[in-house]
């Protein structure tokens, strides 16, 4: 009889194992704590005490205006090129004046040698201080692109006030930020005139927009959600920003407030200020006494903007009773447009300033701002990347924000044609714009990817039928 031999389902070694190589993640996690840039690495900042650089008045007095007194801040630390491009770009394609407070400037290049070069690649610096060799020259904007391309003055229901969705508002306070953003989807109201561009302005006195807004809001009970924004929030002199949101405290309506503001981010300071803090904690006590939702949003691109000043300024507002701090980022080339980009952001924001990643929109189809913006596909691609590292709570959306239709999730298109790059889209409700539309819900609307990311074929039509 044959006696049968044990199977080894494990193999023994007999010598030392060798390693085995693997493949790793396409994204690795490594918390960065967060740390404060020294600014008086800036030869125009050598002085400054930490007293000036945490008081508000001292960083609004401060900030850079123009070519100027950027060169007193950065001295000799970047080349007369640079100067000579940044002021081409002012004189003929920005849509925006330069208005950066120290806060943001002292998150670019913030721990290495800052020399033209390392300038020019800076994140930060590409969309708060556009130069002209930033912009493209084949396209600088394309065909579609409209100075209001979300179409918020057009739905204007009073001044400064857009009602676009059936339940949602957008009021406009006024129309000045602490600090002024090249892709601003506002860049036809906010901020003063260019050469490129001759701003629209507000005409009532504050009080009086005030008013309009909210007896259009006890006129129209279906709203329930109102963005307070601009401008900027932060550029409200504070008791009378309190006293607009303590009126819309009292509509019964109104069940969720929403406080849009870069500055949490661009001027921290200034939410940290003692008058601001009691204030905010009053209203937030109103707020959550009588069951309505209050939030800040606030705009974040790059993790760089994230330091122990903006993560304090978050959780103070937490900590005095606002619901909840959310970022609503954009999607810029060259600036955020990477898988590695987002998730770094992504968790500086959560995991260690307080601040829930919310949505990311697609830069929207404005003047001058081709070399910005993704196509659908490629922002498809990074909300695919981005899934399963985040919480899921703290996944943000990415959004396609389509004319006369809203924010559709870029997944939500119903038909693409990737040659030409246009992308068709439906929505399930009007504008206050269309009330008498029987179609607008039948409709498809548009949107159009970047020219110089089609394949030739598509550029190639488009330069045959659009290009003057």
């Amino acid at each position: 009889m044959t006696q049968t031999q044990p199977v080894e389902t494990i193999p023994q070694p007999r010598h030392a194992p060798v390693a085995v190589p693997t493949a790793g993640q396409p994204y690795e996690y490594r918390r960065s704590p967060l740390v404060e840039p020294d600014w008086t690495r800036f030869p125009g900042w050598r002085h400054v005490t930490r007293e000036q650089w945490e008081n508000a008045q001292w960083q609004r007095v401060n900030c850079v205006k123009n070519i100027k007194q950027l060169r007193t801040v950065l001295g000799d630390t970047v080349d007369e090129s640079f100067y000579t491009d940044l002021e081409a770009d002012q004189k003929a394609l920005a849509t925006m004046s330069m208005l950066v407070p120290p806060q943001m400037i002292n998150t670019m290049v913030p721990f290495a040698p800052m020399t033209t070069e390392a300038f020019l690649a800076d994140p930060i610096r590409r969309y708060m201080i556009p130069v002209a060799s930033d912009r493209r020259t084949d396209w600088p904007s394309h065909p579609y692109a409209s100075r209001d391309s979300l179409h918020e003055h057009d739905m204007w229901v009073a001044e400064g006030l857009t009602h676009r969705y059936p339940t949602k508002v957008l009021a406009e306070l006024l129309s000045t930020c602490p600090q002024y953003c090249g892709h601003c989807t506002r860049m036809d109201l906010v901020g003063n005139s260019t050469p490129t561009v001759d701003k629209l302005k507000l005409t009532l006195k504050p009080v009086d927009r005030y008013d309009a807004h909210i007896a259009y809001l006890k006129a129209h009970p279906g709203v329930r959600d109102v963005v307070v924004s601009g401008g900027d929030v932060a550029n409200v002199p504070w008791r009378n920003l309190e006293s607009y949101l303590m009126r819309l405290l009292e509509l019964d309506t109104v069940r969720d407030v929403r406080l849009a503001t870069k500055a949490l981010m661009g001027l921290p300071q200034h939410w940290l200020q003692p008058d601001v803090v009691e204030g905010l904690e009053r209203v937030a006590r109103t707020a959550a006494r009588r069951g309505v939702n209050l939030a800040i949003h606030t705009h974040v691109n790059h993790a760089q903007s994230i330091t122990p000043l903006v993560a304090k300024a978050a959780q103070t507002a937490l900590d005095v009773g606002v619901r909840d701090v959310r970022n609503q980022g954009v999607l810029m080339r060259g600036v955020n447009a990477t898988t590695p980009d987002l998730l770094d952001l992504c968790f500086a924001l959560q995991g260690e300033a307080g601040i829930l990643p919310y949505y990311f929109y697609m830069c929207d189809m404005i003047p001058n701002a081709e070399h910005w913006r993704v196509p659908v596909w490629h922002a498809q691609q990074l909300q695919h990347d981005i899934m399963g590292y985040l919480p899921g709570y703290a996944t943000p959306r990415i959004v396609c924000d389509v004319p006369f239709v809203g924010k559709r999730w870029v997944h939500m298109l119903t038909e693409y044609d990737r040659e030409h790059g246009i992308s068709y889209w439906t929505k399930n409700y009007r504008t206050s714009i269309e009330s008498a539309d029987l179609e607008a819900l039948n409709k498809r609307y548009a949107y159009y990817d970047p020219i110089d990311t089609l394949p030739a074929s598509g550029q190639q039509w488009w330069r045959d039928h659009h290009n003057d």
